[in-house]
């Protein structure tokens, strides 16, 4: 036998499902994290939309009410299932900030017309099939949501 005929080739990688990453707690951090999870989705074509104003809203936050001066905040994505046999996909995004002693309120009413905010976590409320909140030992919190994107 010739080592030629004896090697094996691993098969090709399948596709990131996972992505993670620290971004600067900033408008542009916040930006970055709706970018970063609109590629990672198209690369594995999958929907992109609702995904993407979760990001941006649980971003915003981040940086908005979760920012310490010189700590990042994290992006996760984690797509599980893959489509096939009735097995529905599922994304999990969630946003890590330093602050875990501000917890995100449940979304209460409607904030006022003329309001500037007070709205993201409705619009969270709406889109995802799952959202919460997990503590972790201070001082980090882990806000995610989940989007069922196949049945």
């Amino acid at each position: 036998m010739t080592p030629e005929t004896t090697r094996t080739e691993s098969p090709a990688p399948a596709p990131a499902q996972c992505l993670s990453v620290l971004l600067s707690p900033t408008r542009r951090g916040a930006r970055l994290a709706r970018l970063l999870t609109v590629a990672h989705l198209a690369d594995q074509g999958l929907p992109t939309e609702a995904a993407a104003q979760i990001t941006a809203e649980l971003a915003g936050n981040a940086v908005l009410h979760g920012r310490v001066p010189g700590r990042d905040f994290r992006l996760g994505l984690r797509v599980t299932g893959n489509g096939g046999d009735g097995d529905g996909v599922t994304l999990r995004i969630e946003v890590s900030d330093a602050r875990g002693d501000r917890l995100p309120a449940v979304p209460g009413p409607p904030a006022p017309e003329d309001a500037e905010g007070g709205r993201g976590l409705l619009l969270v409320e709406a889109l995802a099939d799952r959202w919460g909140v997990e503590t972790w030992p201070p001082p980090r919190k882990t806000v995610w949501a989940e989007l069922d994107l196949r049945p």
